[in-house]
């Protein structure tokens, strides 16, 4: 509404106020009154020095002039402070995104880092990775008629979808599974693939598990820091550290259980092919060659199908072959342990391959 007098009386407007002082932007008034102003009591506040800016609207000027142009001030400011209420106040909700997403990396108030369990004091360190990543980790038996082996797995959905290696449970009749509570449950085959030599069962009746997140097996870098968990010779929930030693190793292993690598079934060596050279025994005749991460990390028979993990806990390879040098030189005929020669499925090369396995695909 455009006022045409003034709202106080004469006299309101005390005579000893500079009135070249006044804030231009803070008059309320109109340039309409400046033929009132005589500087003496009674006169109104001096005119601004200048118009108002035509530029300063996206369309025409509003009709009531300046009170309507300083009314958009508080407006955007008043829009600003909603803004960062709603970002201060959606961090919560943003963290929670992000723990399922696979987003970013940032890490939030609630002292987790994202993906995982790990404690913020804890990140970086491998008893923080192992106390928020063990619990994932469970123990594979798969009996054949060739024996029982123990190889690994990792839990990544709550009600017991479990990714492994094609040869852990290649050939199984039956396959026990056993948390890192102990608990055991009963296992079926969803899908293999074995030319990737990767497996996905799951439990029976299972519920509320805790799970594994997967990482980025692309940002892998050599000389990263690394976790391994598995059940070497039956150890259930071993954990060994160490670093990414390369990158794309083209390693060969058998697409049977002929090349299994449990521990328990009369041939503890876990068989692979490597630049042409067998390794650990003979690794038959239906193999698979894939690209693999090397680590030094400690891996024994049964650590196969378990996890390699980087320093924020998050699975970037499922553990598949390592070498071990024989020891007949010294005439006992058995096979020696971990020499720091372990390599992992790249966990992207899983996130690739994970719908056709959900889909019961048997390659």
């Amino acid at each position: 509404m455009h006022m045409t007098e003034s709202p106080r009386p004469s006299g309101a407007y005390t005579t000893d106020q500079d009135a070249t002082t006044q804030n231009p932007h803070s008059s309320p008034y109109d340039t309409s009154y400046t033929s009132g102003y005589d500087g003496a009591a009674g006169g109104y506040p001096p005119p601004p020095p200048y118009a108002p800016d035509p530029s300063a609207y996206a369309t025409e000027p509003p009709a009531h002039g300046r009170r309507d142009r300083r009314a958009k001030r508080p407006v955007a400011l008043l829009a600003a402070v909603a803004l960062a209420a709603a970002v201060i106040g959606g961090g919560t909700a943003t963290l929670v995104g992000q723990l399922t997403d696979g987003g970013a990396t940032a890490t939030g108030s609630t002292g987790v880092v994202k993906g995982t369990t790990v404690a913020q004091s804890s990140k970086g360190t491998v008893s923080g990775v192992a106390e928020a990543v063990s619990p994932a980790i469970v123990e594979i038996g798969a009996a054949s008629s060739a024996g029982k082996s123990t190889g690994s797995g990792v839990v990544i959905t709550e009600d017991g979808e479990i990714v492994t290696n094609n040869h852990v449970i290649s050939g199984a009749q039956q396959i026990e599974v056993t948390l890192s509570t102990g608990k055991t449950y009963t296992a079926d085959v969803v899908g293999t693939d074995p030319d990737k030599d990767l497996a996905l069962i799951k439990l029976r009746g299972a519920s509320g598990l805790k799970t594994a997140a997967l990482g980025d097996s692309s940002q892998v870098k050599v000389g990263d820091q690394v976790v391994a968990i598995g059940s070497p010779e039956g150890l259930t929930g071993t954990v060994t550290s160490g670093i990414i030693s390369a990158l794309d190793r083209d390693v060969t292993v058998a697409k049977d259980d002929s090349g299994s690598s449990g521990q328990g079934n009369g041939d503890e060596r876990w068989p692979f092919e490597f630049g042409g050279q067998q390794f650990n025994g003979d690794t038959g005749e239906k193999t698979t060659t894939y690209k693999a991460l090397q680590t030094d990390a400690s891996l024994n028979p049964g650590n196969s199908g378990g996890a390699l993990i980087n320093m924020d806990g998050e699975i970037i390879g499922i553990n598949s072959a390592m070498y071990a040098p024989s020891s007949s030189a010294a005439g006992s005929g058995s096979t020696a342990g971990s020499v720091g020669l372990g390599f992992a499925i790249p966990v992207n090369t899983l996130k690739a391959d994970l719908d056709a396995l959900r889909a019961g695909n048997n390659s």
